[in-house]
């Protein structure tokens, strides 16, 4: 019934992902409505949506969801919503985070920021082949899991961690006045009725 008469490419439906056509505020306001009509209680939603953006902030990228659904559920949060939460980590956003993840991170662990990131990945992995990764994994990954993914998981988790109340709050305010409004939008549609 609601179908595209024309269904569209590939290519298009990745294009309108990354660069919706109508317009970011409109798919903004869009992504507002369909995260209030979810079912599910204002904590749940918020606690959700909260999960999934504060994962998003660490460098375990393709596992994002999976660590989202499992802190929603440790948190008695909507599963789905953390799923939709996970989109604060995109193809836009990704370089910031890593950015102030790192340095954050560096931060706490030298106590100086080295903002020469892309100098110390070329120095690891420009002699780096896949023998070397099959032969000996420890000594070829141990320089990136020191000097790169530990400040990230740290730096990341921190950020995570104090950006999910930023985030819960406004989200169950809204979640919480549109659940309300639908209520009362219903009593007064029964007084009609009756």
């Amino acid at each position: 019934m609601f179908r595209r008469r024309k269904k569209q490419s590939f290519l298009i439906k990745v294009r309108e992902f990354l660069w919706p056509s109508a317009g970011w505020r409109r798919a903004g306001h869009y992504m507002k409505h369909r995260l209030a009509r979810i079912d599910g209680s204002p904590y749940a939603i918020a606690a959700g949506f909260a999960s999934g953006a504060a994962v998003s902030f660490t460098p375990f990228v393709g596992f994002h969801f999976i660590f989202a659904a499992i802190i929603a559920w440790i948190v008695r949060g909507n599963i789905l919503t953390s799923a939709i939460g996970t989109a604060v980590g995109n193809p836009w956003t990704f370089p910031f985070i890593w950015a102030a993840s790192y340095n954050v991170g560096i931060n706490l662990l030298v106590g100086t920021s080295t903002n020469d990131l892309m100098g110390q990945l070329d120095k690891m992995f420009g002699n780096f082949t896949i023998v070397d990764l099959v032969n000996d994994p420890l000594n070829t990954l141990g320089p990136f899991l020191e000097t790169i993914f530990f400040p990230m998981l740290l730096g990341g988790t921190i950020i995570g961690a104090s950006l999910w109340f930023f985030i819960y709050w406004p989200i169950y305010k809204l979640v919480s006045e549109y659940k309300i409004k639908q209520l009362k939008r219903r009593q007064k549609n029964r007084k009609v009725i009756d």
